[in-house]
């Protein structure tokens, strides 16, 4: 710029579109719709309705993310899908500054003066609460209590006065972002769990409305194991009664869960066995899907839970034979 110049410099925020990730759910026909699954559908879609988010809370291997993304196909909206993490902070929801942006203008018409303009522009992305805030997508947090507090502050403005705070944007005249009246929420989380979670401010609790899951009954878990495994539902059956004794083992009594109850089935479908109950294959299939130290039942130091599986298999097995025994006499 010359001494007889005139420049002039401008910073602005441009906020640049980004391409939608999120997903359309449609109801699956290998989902499993049983009495108990449908009222728990049912009444979190009653507070939906009524423009409440929903919290599932639950133990690990519960179906909470399955019902999730089942919610939110009846409601029929694109799915914005997060998963919690200890690394996350404000803009891993919001959106964040992506680099810069510089123009200059050369003005040279008259020659004795030379007149530049700058302008230095920000550029701001968007991220997934933001996206979903915006275009009235069903946001589903899962296992939400991963990420720290702080990170999920925003989310005070957004369930409780449907604005989301952007507080980078407010010079630009775009600090705040009226929530999309179709937009929703679906949280989840394991209550039980320490080990990488975080205790949840009441502020936010106080906007969720918490439906508790659990393990789902036998009816459900014989249902959803053979729908997932195409096993017949006579042997779903046996496998089922098989974890659930199981999993009154032990201090939390939530494992084993259905996962194992699926892993079981799919083995021996693989293995083109249906149910071979007088077959070691069978309990060397269950000892090591079932195996799990977190029972915490020793003796000496060493873990029962080898013990128990032959123990429980052994039984459950032999009352199937008898049975099948009795209709075949």
């Amino acid at each position: 710029m010359s001494d007889n110049g005139l420049g002039l410099a401008t910073e602005a925020t441009v906020r640049i579109p980004v391409g939608s990730d999120n997903v359309l759910p449609e109801a699956s026909e290998a989902f499993v719709a049983t009495r108990e699954v449908q009222d728990l559908a049912d009444r979190a879609l009653r507070y939906l309705h009524a423009g409440y988010p929903v919290h599932f809370s639950g133990p690990a291997g519960s179906g909470k993310t399955t019902l999730a993304f089942h919610v939110a196909s009846k409601l029929g909206r694109p799915v914005t899908l997060i998963h919690g993490d200890d690394e996350f902070g404000t803009s891993d929801l919001l959106g964040s500054d992506h680099g810069y942006r510089k123009a200059k203008l050369v003005d040279n018409y008259i020659h004795s003066v030379l007149k530049t303009e700058e302008e230095m522009k920000t550029l701001w992305m968007d991220n997934r609460l933001t996206t979903a805030c915006r275009n009235g997508d069903t946001l589903i947090y899962d296992e939400f209590t991963r990420s720290r507090p702080e990170a999920n502050n925003a989310l005070l403005s957004v369930l409780g006065e449907g604005i989301l705070n952007l507080p980078k944007l407010r010079r630009n005249g775009e600090g705040y972002l009226q929530v999309h009246p179709r937009f929703n929420a679906i949280f989840t989380s394991n209550p039980e769990e320490y080990a990488g979670v975080h205790k949840t401010q009441d502020a936010l609790m106080d906007r969720l409305i918490t439906i508790s899951t659990g393990h789902y009954d036998r009816t459900t878990e014989i249902a959803i194991t053979a729908a997932r495994s195409g096993i017949p539902e006579a042997a779903a059956e046996v496998i089922v009664d098989i974890v659930r004794e199981l999993r009154g083992t032990g201090i939390h009594n939530h494992r084993p869960t259905i996962r194992a109850c699926i892993a079981i089935a799919r083995v021996l479908v693989c293995s083109h066995a249906e149910a071979p109950w007088d077959d070691p294959t069978f309990g060397l299939i269950c000892r090591d899907v079932l195996n799990i130290d977190t029972a915490k039942v020793t003796r000496g130091g060493e873990s029962l839970m080898p013990q128990k599986v032959d123990e429980v298999v052994r039984r459950m097995c032999a009352s199937r034979m008898r049975r099948a025994g009795g209709r075949k006499g």
